[in-house]
């Protein structure tokens, strides 16, 4: 995991924890300091001080650490700045920031300056002397350096003049103590207070970089090689034993004065000219083409590839910005640093900032809920994503229907629910009534005796996903042979009876799944008994609809949904229902038991024992963990998640309930690779423990700000590698990406998958949301207000 604060942070507390060494007894201080890296890790000081309290113990999971006091991280962000409306403009090939914050750039068609306020760049020169430009440097007295088709540039006073005596184009530019280097295909040049000066150096025509060593000398990076020169000699380093390949395009020191060298093949670093270590995919390197590096002020080493920018930290970690999210392209040609910290990013479709400002947990919790209410709640309460006009621009969006409202509702009102409970909050308990009341609404807007519909939108709407069409015999008997399940729903979309919404039909299993969820702790943290009377009513409609149905969600049309099915005729006895054998099991189980735990009627108990010892319900259940891999898809892990609390906290026969308990922690040992905050505190909530809070702790930190659903490939990364787990029929890779380079999760998708995303949605954040207030309610975040 990668830390959040930097090494002082330990120094600063170490002189505040050495009282306690002398009475912390059998090692535990030891032990103790061992633990800060992991504190550091999940971004808060909080939960060092917590871990390092006397008394608490340690396994190999950090079980230990169960609170985490809630103080400010670093959280990044992203800012774009597209320079033009051609690729040419766009294409940045060097940037600097001078002391004002003024951002410089050298583009394919000119040089272009930003002012620290502004979001648009102004062009520098006149559109006569405008062209391809090469390399921008500052120097110490904040004289502006471009080198450019045609000469070498200065800006000094607000005046932009050319340098006279260079031979065009300059293609690099660099500042050194004795003045300005300037290098291209016809030479080298220092220009100072004696003028222009050209260089006899021995170099090639290929110039991609050039660097002072603070010696008189000069390093020059170039298709050939990498050259030391100095106005006695020169020495090249281009073995294989030297570089990991001739070709160099970037050079930097870091700061025990290591020269970092990226080129193809990724980067060398050497210390005093010999190979000291190389950096490559297997050291987290997303593509052999490393492209630029420079230092950050904080001492880590920013590499740029063509497939993003890998951050390489003092302390031996790193990680990736790559993808929409964090990048106009990934294509990056240089980095530079403001005086705040803050990264300018030259890619070939604009300046990217990755900036960051200091937050807590709250104050995150506070910017997510404040989009979720102004883009993501549409009439009557329905939450859930939007849709973008113009993808990836949310200054004008439009509200979206989805076939999981109900179920994502659900999460929100889960949400809401946990956000009560921990705040008591008259907030919180009105708008988890609003979202209990849609999600009842789904029922009877069908008409229907218990079948309740995916969404509803308003009957104007002339757009909606997944609209009413037609199956030719052709396409029916075609899909029938791809998949025998396959129910030809024709009419999705239906008018309510007092013609002001339009119902959509076929409901999901998932989306029961998250309705049970939903009710439970609605019932269990919010409701008051007369609402309770309302939560008893509806719930019982819904399960017996099942009961009169076979166990099935049956549709207006008098048939089964194409996935709303739990009866153990299909289940134990149809070939064809074997995949979803074990998990719909345990599934209606839980819809019986949530059923007879808030009506107490004997009905549900009695269909609920019938199946476990006539059917073998908990039989199936059991099997589980033992799908066959053609089977398993990442939905099943969150529709068990749902649907756990409900088993575990109404099951009173201690012989079942203690069956359901060892399930969980079964479940939860093969589920901690996904280190998933929501499975986690869904497991904390139903076993009454305190478990996998640094993993969870970490997701919430590091997860973006943007919820734009930029599409993320990892396969153009070099880093990982393409499997075929946990989800046997997806692309996926073997290494989990950190919430930071995922697309915008929703849990019931696959965080191993290895493209995903689309950029016309923003995502609702009830994803993080909803694990925050649960985290909170549990008590292991604590907020420090």
């Amino acid at each position: 995991m990668p830390p959040r604060f930097q090494l002082n942070l330990y120094r600063h507390f170490r002189d505040f924890l050495k009282p306690y060494a002398i009475s912390w007894r059998y090692g535990v201080w030891l032990q103790k300091i061992s633990k800060l890296w992991q504190c550091i890790c999940i971004g808060g000081i909080g939960l060092f001080l917590w871990t390092c309290a006397p008394g608490t113990q340690s396994d190999q999971n950090n079980a230990s650490v169960t609170t985490y006091i809630d103080t400010p991280f670093e959280q990044e962000y992203h800012e774009p700045y597209p320079v033009g409306q051609d690729d040419k403009t766009n294409e940045v090939r060097s940037i600097a920031v001078d002391r004002q914050g003024v951002v410089w750039i050298a583009t394919g068609s000119g040089i272009f300056s930003k002012k620290a306020d502004q979001h648009e760049w102004t062009s520098m020169l006149p559109p006569t002397e405008q062209g391809p430009s090469f390399s921008v440097a500052i120097d110490a007295q904040s004289t502006v350096w471009v080198g450019a088709w045609n000469g070498l540039y200065r800006y000094k006073n607000h005046i932009f003049d050319q340098v006279a005596g260079l031979e065009a184009p300059i293609a690099a530019v660099t500042a050194a103590q004795e003045g300005v280097y300037a290098l291209g295909p016809q030479g080298a040049w220092l220009i100072n207070e004696k003028g222009t000066q050209k260089k006899n150096y021995t170099l090639p025509h290929a110039i991609r970089n050039a660097l002072s060593d603070n010696q008189g000398g000069l390093w020059v990076a170039t298709d050939v090689g990498l050259y030391h020169v100095t106005d006695q000699a020169t020495t090249l380093f281009q073995k294989t034993d030297e570089l990991l390949s001739a070709s160099a395009k970037g050079i930097a020191f870091d700061s025990t004065h290591n020269l970092w060298v990226a080129g193809l093949g990724g980067v060398t670093v050497l210390q005093q000219e010999k190979p000291k270590q190389v950096i490559q995919p297997a050291q987290g390197m997303p593509s052999v083409f490393a492209t630029c590096v420079e230092r950050a002020p904080n001492g880590s080493m920013w590499v740029g590839t063509e497939t993003g920018v890998v951050r390489y930290r003092p302390d031996g970690s790193h990680s990736l910005r790559f993808s929409r999210r964090w990048l106009l392209d990934d294509h990056v040609n240089d980095i530079a640093f403001d005086a705040e910290g803050n990264a300018w990013v030259a890619t070939t479709k604009g300046v990217s900032a990755i900036k960051r400002r200091p937050m807590t947990l709250a104050q995150k919790q506070d910017y997510f809920y404040d989009v979720l209410m102004k883009r993501h709640i549409r009439s009557p309460w329905i939450a859930g994503q939007c849709r973008l006009p113009i993808p990836g621009d949310v200054t004008t969006w439009e509200s979206d229907d989805d076939d999981n409202d109900g179920e994502y509702t659900a999460n929100y009102l889960a949400m809401e629910c946990f956000r009560y409970a921990a705040t008591k909050s008259p907030d919180a308990k009105a708008k988890a009534k609003k979202a209990f009341d849609f999600l009842k609404l789904l029922q009877e807007v069908t008409g229907t005796d218990g079948f309740f519909a995916r969404t509803i939108v308003p009957a104007t709407w002339t757009r909606v996903d997944d609209g009413n069409r037609t199956f030719t015999p052709r396409e029916r008997a075609d899909e029938l042979v791809k998949e025998p399940r396959f129910k030809a729903v024709e009419i999705r979309w239906r008018k309510s009876a007092d013609g002001k919404w339009l119902w959509k039909g076929d409901t999901s299993s998932d989306e029961l799944c998250g309705h049970m969820m939903g009710y439970y702790v609605y019932y269990e943290l919010v409701a008051d008994e007369a609402e309770k009377v309302v939560i008893r009513k509806h719930v019982a409609r819904i399960v017996d609809h099942l009961i009169a149905n076979d166990f099935s969600l049956t549709d207006i049309d008098e048939k089964h949904t194409r996935w709303g099915v739990w009866s153990p005729n299909r289940l134990n006895r149809d070939p064809d229902w074997a995949p979803d054998r074990n998990q719909n099991s345990m599934e209606l189980l839980a819809f019986l038991k949530l059923a007879y735990y808030v009506t107490g009627k004997p009905i549900y108990e009695q269909h609920y024992r019938r199946l476990i010892d006539k059917e073998g319900y908990l039989d199936n259940m059991a099997k589980i963990d033992q799908q066959n891999p053609a089977w398993f898809i990442y939905f099943d892990v969150m529709l068990a998640a749902y649907i756990y609390p409900i088993l575990v906290r109404c099951e009173k026969d201690p012989e079942i309930r203690s069956f359901y308990e060892s399930h969980m922690d079964k479940w939860l040992a093969q589920r901690k690779a996904d280190k998933n905050p929501l499975i986690n505190f869904l497991y904390c909530y139903s076993r009454d423990k305190k478990v996998e809070l640094v993993p969870s702790i970490d997701f919430l930190v590091d997860t973006p700000l943007d919820l734009i659903n930029w599409t993320v490939d990892h396969t153009k990364r070099e880093d990982v590698s393409i499997v075929r787990t946990p989800v046997l029929d997806e692309l996926q890779v073997n290494e989990l990406p950190p919430a930071s380079i995922r697309t915008v999760v929703r849990w019931d998708k696959n965080p191993w998958a290895a493209v995903n995303g689309q950029p016309d949605i923003e995502r609702e954040p009830v994803f993080w949301l909803l694990p925050y207030w649960m985290g909170r309610y549990l008590g292991m975040i604590e907020d420090k207000k």
